[in-house]
């Protein structure tokens, strides 16, 4: 089995690697990068002869489907804006398909590609990462046993830094977007628009994680979650996240940036040269993401002292009584499910397990086998059933 994981010398696509890499199920594992210089790193850390190196311009059409010609799967952890390009160079290669997510609205438009898909006999799995991914088969695991389903929600709990840690710990892009970007909700069976940073509330998680405040963010799974279980009666779905894992106060700092115009993309001239100042932006914040082997370190931490808790609530009725799913998944390495959870999804792709076209995790994949392959990587899921006495 070949998988090739194109930006596998990011922060979670070397994740994918290191996990792909030490799954008996797979041969081969191209990391498939524009930074070499990082690909190198990744592979002389890691150490194993599955893994090699192999550059990629994604830009690059006809480059780009040569790389994945041969492979099994393609497991996409670049940043989302090239999920449309790299599916249709899956297309034209005859490739099985997996990302990260589409932060919605490329969500939406990947699924459009189903019928292609299936002409071409090959597969794909949207939105398979930490979240969305593990909160979407989260809520298949509890609407599969609900007749009728009230609501959805989802809350990514994330052990929060000291207030001076000033890091970016998943693509800077995505973060600067998920910040400035109106999250969707999905409120009495419509979808809703609200603004960023907005929708407050505290929650419980996992000790030692506890109370934790909470907001809305942009997130796929919103998108596909309230349609797939349609007829289930679900009215409302949200995701909500605490500060994307970084210090209210580097939240502050730059939302505050992005306020002034910093998040723009319309050119400015400066000194005769031309650059959008969100280009500059990133470029900054570049300088406050860990260095790549941070990444690939073991966890620092032993259960159960967990840094970041998954959770998704799920409330309908069974027979006529009203019941409460709540299904958290626990892990003692922030970054870990996501880049572990594609991989599965990679892995099962190149055996087959999923027909062809194009999916969200809830649809593509079953429940209970998927958690048991992420709880062999410590990654364990727990479920609560309340209901009326």
């Amino acid at each position: 089995m070949k998988i090739v994981v194109l930006g596998g010398a990011g922060k979670m696509g070397c994740i994918s690697v290191q996990t792909l890499a030490n799954d008996p199920r797979v041969d081969e594992v191209v990391i498939a990068d524009f930074n070499l210089e990082n690909a190198k790193i990744v592979a002389e850390y890691l150490g194993n002869p599955k893994v090699i190196t192999q550059f990629v311009d994604v830009n690059d059409h006809a480059g780009l489907v040569a790389v994945l010609k041969g492979a099994d799967a393609c497991l996409n952890a670049t940043v989302y804006y090239t999920n449309l390009q790299i599916m249709e160079a899956c297309i034209e290669a005859g490739v099985s398909y997996t990302d990260m997510g589409g932060l919605f609205h490329t969500t939406l438009k990947q699924l459009k590609l189903s019928d292609r898909f299936v002409e071409k006999g090959i597969s794909a799995v949207l939105g398979m990462g930490s979240a969305p991914g593990v909160p979407n088969i989260q809520s298949r695991y509890a609407a599969e046993r609900l007749d009728t389903i009230e609501y959805i929600r989802i809350y990514d709990g994330i052990k929060p830094p000291p207030p001076d840690d000033v890091r970016f710990t998943y693509a800077v892009p995505t973060i600067l977007d998920e910040l400035t970007l109106e999250p969707m909700v999905f409120e009495n069976g419509e979808f809703v628009a609200k603004q960023p940073l907005t929708g407050f509330e505290d929650y419980w998680f996992a000790p030692p994680l506890g109370l934790l405040p909470m907001h809305y963010s942009l997130h796929s799974e919103v998108a596909t979650i309230p349609i797939t279980f349609k007829d289930k009666g679900v009215k409302a779905c949200f995701f909500k996240i605490n500060y994307w894992g970084m210090a209210k106060e580097t939240v502050e700092k730059v939302n505050v940036l992005a306020e002034l115009g910093f998040a723009g993309r319309d050119p400015v001239e400066v000194a005769g040269t031309k650059i959008t100042p969100r280009e500059f932006m990133v470029a900054m914040m570049d300088n406050y993401v860990p260095p790549i082997t941070d990444f690939l370190a073991p966890p620092k931490n032993e259960a159960p002292n967990w840094v970041k808790e998954i959770v998704t609530e799920v409330k309908g009725t069974k027979a006529g009584r009203e019941v409460v799913y709540r299904l958290g998944t626990l892990t003692l390495k922030g970054a870990l499910p996501t880049g572990a959870a594609p991989a599965i999804a990679a892995i099962w792709l190149a055996e087959k397990r999923v027909k062809p076209g194009v999916y969200p995790p809830e649809v593509a994949l079953e429940p209970e086998p998927f958690f048991k392959e992420l709880e062999t990587l410590g990654i364990v899921t727990q479920v609560t059933v309340t209901q009326p006495v």
